[in-house]
């Protein structure tokens, strides 16, 4: 699932595009996806200027006068920028034409993905049922040792599921949780509350670094994931210390890494490095 390194590669890609543009046409070639888009979102949209385009968590924010647009790009999705006049694929659900020479389409296989509208008068998009109990962002000031601290206190569920759960932190997906824990020397089935300040900031650090790493390849090439240009991503491909890495060696030590499953997701981690 594309997480928040990919979803910010690809708003960063799209945002010089169609920043201060009026959108010319949307074009719903397909609504159903996880909710159905609305029917009216071309009358809505066509004609109006795009102010800025944002994001929270792993949402595309697309900010209007009138209202937001929530994108998601569900389990496999990419939005990505076509030429003009490109040849319409199978999954192309949902087409943007900001002119003739910005033209965005949401590709998505298997129509996990979302276009939704938050009007302006339902009050700040944040309160979105979607997006009002997402937790901090990774890059915030606020996040650090201290945060996870206090958000970890007290509970029994293992550090990578807490991770996963995107209440104390967003953006930490089941490659980047693996990652950033191997960093941190961790071992993922740890109870989160058993973690002393000293861990607590190590793995925020940790956190950081990792998806800061992911941001500046790309992102992970997770699936058939390709940016807004349509390259595939090229981090974890090459630098991937755990992840799909079982049975090889540890870069650091040489133990063979390990798979366990937690809450369906695969777990990679180095028994040696990384302590309960």
């Amino acid at each position: 699932m594309p997480e928040l390194p990919e979803v910010e590669t690809t708003r960063r890609g799209i945002a010089p595009l169609v920043t201060g543009r009026a959108l010319t046409r949307l074009a719903v070639h397909e609504p159903r996806l996880r909710w159905p888009v609305p029917a009216d979102m071309d009358r809505l949209l066509a004609g109006r200027t795009l102010l800025a385009c944002e994001r929270r968590g792993k949402y595309l924010l697309l900010r209007f006068e009138h209202g937001v647009q929530l994108v998601h790009l569900g389990m496999s999705g990419s939005l990505r920028r076509v030429a003009p006049g490109e040849f319409l694929r199978k999954h192309d659900h949902v087409e943007w034409v900001f002119g003739e020479d910005a033209v965005l389409r949401l590709h998505d296989p298997r129509r996990f993905g979302a276009v939704l509208w938050h009007p302006a008068e339902a009050g700040p998009v944040q309160d979105h049922p979607l997006l009002a109990r997402l937790g901090i962002e990774p890059f915030d000031p606020r996040f650090g040792g201290a945060w996870l601290r206090a958000w970890f206190k007290g509970r029994s569920q293992s550090v990578k599921q807490a991770l996963l759960a995107g209440d104390a932190v967003v953006g930490v997906g089941n490659i980047y949780a693996s990652e950033s824990l191997f960093r941190a020397r961790i071992h993922p089935a740890t109870p989160a509350g058993r973690l002393s300040p000293a861990r607590c900031e190590r793995l925020a650090q940790a956190v950081q670094a990792t998806l800061q790493d992911a941001l500046h390849s790309g992102g992970s090439t997770l699936r058939d994931y390709v940016n807004s240009d349509s390259e595939p991503g090229a981090y974890f491909d090459i630098h991937a210390a755990v992840y799909e890495r079982a049975g090889l060696p540890c870069k650091s030590c040489a133990t063979p890494i390990r798979r366990i499953v937690q809450g369906q997701r695969a777990t990679y981690y180095c028994p040696r490095c990384q302590r309960a």
